[in-house]
């Protein structure tokens, strides 16, 4: 989660560089990859907002009184998945925004 925010904090104080270069005909499509990039870490930010908030109800929803080695089970299962989808934010943000 850190990482995105630096990520997030090169992209903006870097920002004049890349959008400089949207006047030019000939190196425009570097300012224009950059807002898309930018645009596809503020959509991953969300994303992952998402995916952890489904986490925490499907953890919750996990009845513990009942059998206690399937509620871990079922807990680790879904630690797995929410990896998993944490893992994808950035490859289904770049797609949907078309960012390289």
């Amino acid at each position: 989660m850190a990482r995105r925010w630096v990520l997030t904090l090169l992209l903006t104080s870097l920002a004049p560089i890349p959008v400089a270069t949207l006047s030019n005909r000939e190196i425009g499509s570097m300012g224009q990859n950059y807002i898309k990039s930018l645009f596809a870490v503020g959509f991953q930010g969300l994303l992952i907002l998402v995916c952890v908030a489904i986490y925490a109800v499907l953890v919750q929803g996990i009845a513990t009184s009942g059998d206690p080695i399937g509620a871990i089970w079922s807990c680790i299962g879904y630690t797995v998945l929410l990896c998993f989808t944490l893992f994808k934010t950035g490859s289904v943000a770049k797609s949907i925004f078309g960012a390289h």
